[in-house]
């Protein structure tokens, strides 16, 4: 079976079910978990809109009060507490509905980002492949700000502008039918304008939540490779290149900063041409007696109340469209499933104590490759200290990543203490395996902390003698705070080979029965080395140790060489016997025995 076969064909269908899937599967589950904090906020938020919408109530009183003449300074006083009360009642629920509603969607976005972080977690290598760390940067931060804002203000605004609106509609037409109605016909005319420019809106939110996703990662990149951009003097360069993407950035904003101030005026036009409406026929109705002078008054002032629901239609369509398109974004990576499909472990499932490798006419090419990077291939990794070596493009670090399980392969290719890789659950095989890389990557921590990553509770007696087995224990020493030094992020304070052992160090602590060091020790010394392997035959004497190295005096040391050729095994031995038979490794050992002679005699 292969799992790639399926997998690419998921995202897609789940992406054609949006926005329902998304509101299901991301937003729903923290409406419900806070659902009383939401409730309570919405309901806060109503009492303000009707204690507002009293108010012209109050006013109309006074004004007829006062046209006809019996206003007494009792009556208006009364009015005026009335009001302050309201205004007071206004203010404190005002607090009551932000610090619900606010934090509400605040919780929202730490669930969703949670979620989306986890989910990431359980990706597989051709996710990431897919989408780069500056587009997922992109994804935690702006587009997880923006469905924040959708799900916090723009709630708010929307059933504020619904509540308003309705009620204000309500209140007027209990003062005249007839003159509402002309006050509402500029109406249909936005909602459809509306509607045309919110479509146009969410088609350039995409494109510039595409472009900010470019963005970030184009500044990711540079920032990490600095070293490598003044080496080649391309400060320049690469400026020009963030400078073209920065206007290509701005040009998107620009494109929605149309829309968005397309939306605003004509809210303002539908209102004024209402306003229009009111102030001719109400002053007719007036003039006429057919209403009073207070309800005139508290007309306008419930046309005003409404003025504010049509403005806020822009600002809503704004943060609706701007959360969909993010909300389209996130879900697009958590709807995507990893290609490895992770089998429930067994019952009284057991660590195995000398676990190994048998690879059985694997043949693999990558998701987007068109060749095979291993073919029939076919070899026994035991107990034992097994070297792989082979030109570059020879398969070398393909088969390592398929050993830790980052790719998937088919059925009865490749073999975990006598089982099938795909029959084992992933946390189970790689709890067996540590894994040292050419780039090993350290955190801004201590030498301590990352040493013990993945065994927190080691003592420091158990992380030195990992240290020293590494052989870095030495150098630690020499450090300013010895194992309490900051190495700052990535390691930066030390060298090439400092990092490659402390990663040596960490896979150490963490004793797991199977060791791969895929060219790890490629910045160390010879003299390190021995020291190195010494301290690798003594925690690993009954163990598994595969070492891909083009290194000729660090693979004499091991107890068994592999030799890849075009994703084959091409020979195989100990050192003395691939140096008799194998034309390829005699020319290796030639050359570096040359370099190293010639290196000797320099003075």
């Amino acid at each position: 079976m292969n799992p790639s076969s399926t997998s690419t064909a998921r995202p897609q269908q789940a992406a054609s079910r949006v926005p329902l899937d998304q509101l299901r599967s991301l937003i729903l589950p923290s409406f419900r978990r806070y659902r009383l904090r939401v409730v309570s906020g919405l309901a806060a938020l109503i009492v303000v809109d009707f204690l507002q919408l009293i108010i012209p109530r109050f006013l109309k009183e006074g004004v007829d009060a006062l046209a006809a003449g019996n206003a007494s300074h009792s009556q208006l006083l009364r009015l005026a507490a009335f009001m302050v009360a309201i205004a007071t009642a206004v203010v404190l629920l005002r607090f009551v509905w932000r610090y619900l509603i606010i934090g509400f969607s605040r919780l929202l976005e730490q669930d969703v980002r949670n979620r989306l972080f986890s989910h990431i977690l359980l990706m597989d290598a051709p996710f990431f492949e897919k989408h780069g760390p500056g587009d997922l940067m992109a994804h935690s931060s702006n587009d997880l700000g923006a469905v924040q804002m959708a799900c916090g203000m723009g709630v708010v605004a929307a059933v504020d502008a619904l509540v308003m609106s309705l009620a204000a509609i309500a209140f007027m037409a209990a003062i005249d039918p007839m003159l509402t109605l002309l006050a509402l016909t500029p109406m249909p005319f936005l909602a459809i304008a509306t509607r045309k420019l919110s479509a146009r809106l969410h088609r350039r939110f995409t494109t510039v939540q595409e472009v900010f996703s470019q963005l970030t990662e184009f500044s990711r990149t540079s920032l990490l490779s600095i070293g490598l951009l003044k080496a080649y003097t391309m400060e320049s360069f690469q400026t020009a290149r963030f400078d073209k993407l920065g206007q290509g950035y701005v040009r998107g904003n620009l494109k929605v900063a149309v829309i968005q101030g397309l939306i605003t005026p004509l809210a303002t036009l539908a209102g004024s041409a209402g306003m229009f409406m009111v102030l001719y026929f109400g002053g007719r109705l007036v003039i006429s007696a057919s209403i009073t002078l207070g309800d005139f008054v508290a007309f306008i002032t419930y046309l005003y109340m409404l003025i504010w629901p049509m403005m806020a239609i822009g600002w809503v369509a704004n943060l609706v469209q701007r959360g969909l398109t993010s909300l389209n974004r996130i879900h697009s990576l958590t709807a995507s499933t990893p290609l490895l499909v992770d089998p429930p472990a067994p019952p009284g499932q057991t660590m195995v104590a000398h676990p190994g490798f048998v690879v059985e006419r694997l043949t693999f090419r990558y998701p987007a490759g068109t060749r095979p990077v291993l073919e029939g291939l076919s070899l026994c990794l035991g107990p034992g200290i097994h070297g792989i070596t082979g030109r570059t493009g020879s398969g070398k670090t393909t088969l390592c990543r398929l050993l830790t399980r980052l790719y998937p392969v088919e059925d009865g290719m490749l073999f975990f203490a006598g089982k099938d890789v795909n029959q084992l659950p992933l946390d189970y095989l790689r709890a067996h395996i540590a894994f040292v890389s050419q780039e090993p990557v350290l955190f801004s921590d201590t030498i301590a902390a990352n040493i013990a990553l993945g065994r927190d509770e080691a003592s420091r007696e158990e992380i030195v003698a990992a240290a020293r087995a590494a052989a870095i224990h030495d150098d630690i020493e020499r450090l300013p705070e010895s194992y309490e030094t900051l190495i700052g992020e990535r390691g930066v304070k030390l060298s090439g080979g400092q990092r490659q052992r402390l990663a040596l160090a960490r896979a150490l602590l963490c004793d797991r029965p199977l060791l791969i060091i895929d060219d790890g020790l490629s910045a160390v010394d010879t003299a390190t080395e021995h020291q190195v392997f010494s301290g690798l035959r003594k925690h690993f004497h009954d163990k598994t140790v595969i070492v891909v190295s083009n290194r000729i005096k660090l693979l004499s040391m091991t107890d068994h060489i592999v030799i890849l050729a075009d994703g084959r095994v091409e020979d195989q031995g100990d050192h003395d016997h691939l140096l008799r038979v194998n034309a390829l490794y005699r020319t290796m050992h030639d050359k570096q025995m040359r370099q190293d002679d010639s290196g000797e005699r320099q003075p």
